[in-house]
């Protein structure tokens, strides 16, 4: 069995004592959907989260985490962060903007902290999975731990 190495994001948990577990499992560079995150984890799509990251015409980046198997809806993202319109950051932005890839996009750890919002399904469960930070790594956790830590807000966010 391969050491997991520790990412910026285990770190910052490690320091709020937070408790959580690093999961890995195997990348398809072709395949980055949640789907196949769920199907490798062997766990449900509905906890696992992808972390989305868009631009407000008012208040500039924020942050969507949402399950697995849903689409933002830009209205509800627009109304709960306080702006007119919400458009997707471009894929070339995320790096430079959040310090992270497409893959492995984290709520916790982005280079500067933005609005964070968690679709309220994420309170369902007694535990759920975001990226620890990097591909082929999740962080399994508390949603209240997570939303607390990301100084996130609960709201509906997806379409239905």
């Amino acid at each position: 069995m391969k050491k997991i190495q520790k990412t910026n994001v285990a770190r910052l948990l490690d320091k709020a004592k937070v408790a959580y577990e690093l999961i890995a499992y195997d990348v398809d560079e072709n395949d980055l959907a949640a789907q196949h995150v769920a199907d490798s984890l062997g766990e449900d799509i509905r906890q696992v989260f992808k972390t989305i990251v868009l631009h407000g015409d008012k208040t500039g980046h924020l942050v969507c985490v949402l399950p697995g198997d849903c689409e933002v809806d830009l209205k509800k993202a627009a109304r709960v962060s306080g702006n007119k319109k919400v458009e997707p950051l471009p894929l070339k932005e995320l790096l430079p903007t959040t310090g992270y890839i497409r893959g492995g996009c984290s709520p916790i750890g982005m280079k500067k902290h933005f609005p964070t919002f968690f679709h309220q399904t994420a309170l369902d469960f007694p535990y759920i999975y975001v990226s620890a930070g990097q591909r082929g790594l999740q962080i399994k956790l508390a949603p209240q731990d997570l939303i607390r830590e990301s100084r996130g807000t609960v709201a509906d966010l997806v379409q239905e």
